[in-house]
């Protein structure tokens, strides 16, 4: 398998849009070549197979998701009292609904990984990553709330991404803020 690293990211994200717009079913290795306007074949030449390139994608989704250094400097600056939470919360939301089609594309691969076990595997360990990371992160901070409500607030935000993503009209981006504030009030 190749390794230039730029040329495999560009692959996988050119999967991520695949899968978002066309869904698992649609990602056959001409269409990621397709849309990374790259020569037919190049796909095969970096993955073994369909499963290693769905499996990777959902990685590289993760990869894309993490907040840089900046942002996570930002969030422990001044006071971390509720306020604070929710103002995380709500540029956590935003973030993550930023990247259309990486959300989409996970929604994709999780329905994808009731079928396939070494992408559920893979997408397992990255969510329970993300919430000991984001539960580590969250005590390390300071901000108010314990373990409990950070994997709680991890659920309900996880679905209003999903409101607001695939059925945008339910909720107004006020409206979304407004459920974001009143969920860290409620659970922290």
């Amino acid at each position: 398998m190749r390794q230039n690293r730029a040329r495999r990211a560009a692959l996988l994200d050119a999967a991520i849009d695949v899968l978002a717009r066309e869904g698992a079913r649609g990602l056959p290795f001409c269409a990621v070549d397709a849309q990374a306007e790259v020569p037919g074949g190049t796909a095969s030449n970096y993955f073994a197979n369909r499963d290693d390139l769905l499996t990777q994608a959902g990685g590289r989704i993760y990869e894309r998701l993490q907040p840089d250094e900046e942002t996570v400097a930002r969030h422990l600056e001044g006071a971390q009292d509720r306020e604070k939470f929710a103002a995380v919360m709500r540029e956590t939301v935003r973030q993550v609904a930023g990247f259309r089609t990486g959300y989409l594309a996970l929604l994709e691969l999780r329905l994808e990984a009731t079928r396939r076990p070494e992408l559920r595997a893979l997408l397992t360990r990255s969510v329970r990553a993300d919430v000991d990371a984001n539960v580590a992160g969250h005590r390390a901070s300071g901000l108010p709330g314990d373990a409990t409500s950070v994997r709680l607030l991890h659920m309900v935000l996880n679905w209003l991404i999903v409101e607001r993503l695939t059925l945008p009209e339910v909720y107004s981006e006020q409206e979304a803020d407004d459920l974001v504030a009143r969920a860290v009030e409620r659970l922290v």
